[in-house]
């Protein structure tokens, strides 16, 4: 008798289990079909399948931003209104899905990742000693590519990361680098302190701020006869038919400032993709023509921004930059000066000769100026990114605040 009743106690508990693993794993897809393809909530349930995320919110959850430990502690997308608001970063479902590791890079996407320069030249930590530079012999370092970060402190809020790293570089000597990059959360109150704005009130926001230092772990001094690294922070957003990317610079002889633009790193930008307008420089960021631009140390206001009308988005970074310091040179050039390069950089994708395309995305990127430390030296760099999202009337105050210019300029001049 004991044993029936035993049994029966089993079967009724069997089958609330497998009741109860069955609503479950109902719920979970409930909860992933809730969302669609481009929200927030739906990067949020692919990208919790691939790791163990960080997710930084405001007070009442509207600005939020996924950060990856696994991932080479990249900020993979954010958004202004939770789980329902458009996800703004991009991300690579595509290179996701595939399931390859590639040789070159895997492009897993992420709307704020930590590399390391210079891709090319002398200094070059991307190709071995003497190997000609061309795309074959090109390898992202491990460590900035496919290897996870370890986790120091992480809260809603913020999340400090760190990994160590022995790079080779093209002179054939070896970089020990230790990394620590800390992401923060920035509320509305300390967007409008930090930029001196006024958000208006139908604007919704998102913003962190990301400090990231290298230090020099090996017992010599990184010097231009040894090579050394910058820190290289990149940005990748999504584009659209009518997004442009907005570059204030300084005015002034080539003499003294440098050219106000490098617009040949992947052959030369036409015109109708790219306008000086005498202060402030327009690239067309549709994701349809391959395209990347540079400007120097002395010719950037330390800003750059990106307006999208079809989405109403206006993006802008800030960074750290030192016109009296040295940038490197990350051209695929070994017989170009090491010492002479950009502090900022902007892209737009588009398709290869072959047609294939790794996005479409775009991207605004910032530099360090050349790390030369002495044994257990450091050097920081901060790069900010900042989202608005509202109508045209409201985000062009703040672009004409920030960047100088309405967004009926802007609209109209590409």
């Amino acid at each position: 008798m004991k044993t029936n009743k035993l049994n029966l106690y089993l079967l009724i508990a069997g089958s609330f289990l497998i009741s109860c693993t069955g609503n479950v794993k109902k719920s979970m897809q409930n909860m992933e079909n809730e969302y669609e393809k481009g929200t927030f909530g739906y990067d949020l349930n692919y990208l919790s399948k691939k790791d163990s995320l960080i997710v930084l919110k405001s007070d009442d959850e509207k600005a939020q931003v996924i950060v990856s430990a696994k991932y080479q502690a990249k900020v993979f997308t954010s958004t202004v209104n939770g789980k329902e608001g458009n996800s703004l970063g991009f991300v690579n479902y595509r290179f996701f899905d595939a399931g390859i590791v590639d040789e070159h890079m895997n492009g897993f996407g992420g709307e704020n990742r930590f590399w390391l320069g210079p891709e090319g030249g002398q200094y070059s930590i991307f190709f071995e000693p003497g190997k000609e530079q061309v795309y074959d012999n090109w390898h992202t370092p491990k460590g900035i590519d496919i290897e996870a970060w370890e986790i120091r402190e992480a809260t809603t809020k913020s999340a400090t990361l760190a990994k160590e790293m022995t790079l080779q570089n093209y002179r054939g000597n070896n970089l020990q680098i230790a990394v620590e990059r800390t992401i923060s959360l920035v509320t509305n109150s300390e967007i409008a302190t930090s930029l001196n704005i006024t958000i208006p009130q139908n604007v919704q926001a998102v913003a962190y701020a990301t400090q990231n230092r290298i230090t020099n772990q090996n017992d010599y001094e990184w010097t231009p006869e040894t090579g050394t690294v910058c820190i290289w922070m990149l940005d990748m957003f999504i584009p659209s038919d009518s997004a442009v990317t907005i570059i204030p610079y300084r005015t002034g002889d080539e003499s003294s400032l440098g050219k106000v633009v490098t617009s040949d790193y992947f052959g030369e930008i036409p015109s109708d993709r790219l306008i000086d307008g005498n202060g402030v420089i327009y690239f067309k960021t549709d994701g349809k023509a391959r395209g990347k631009l540079g400007m120097n140390a002395k010719r950037t206001l330390n800003i750059a921004g990106n307006y999208d009308p079809i989405s109403k988005r206006l993006t802008v970074v800030t960074f750290d930059t030192d016109p009296k310091a040295t940038y490197l040179n990350q051209e695929w050039n070994p017989d170009k000066d090491p010492l002479t390069g950009d502090a900022l950089n902007a892209y737009n994708d588009g398709p290869l000769e072959d047609g294939s395309i790794m996005g479409p995305f775009l991207e605004l990127e910032s530099s360090s100026p050349a790390a030369f430390l002495q044994p257990g030296e450091s050097l920081s760099h901060q790069h900010n990114v900042y989202h608005f999202v509202g109508e045209e009337a409201d985000l062009s105050r703040i672009a004409k605040s920030l960047l100088g210019v309405e967004l009926k300029k802007i609209k109209s001049i590409l």
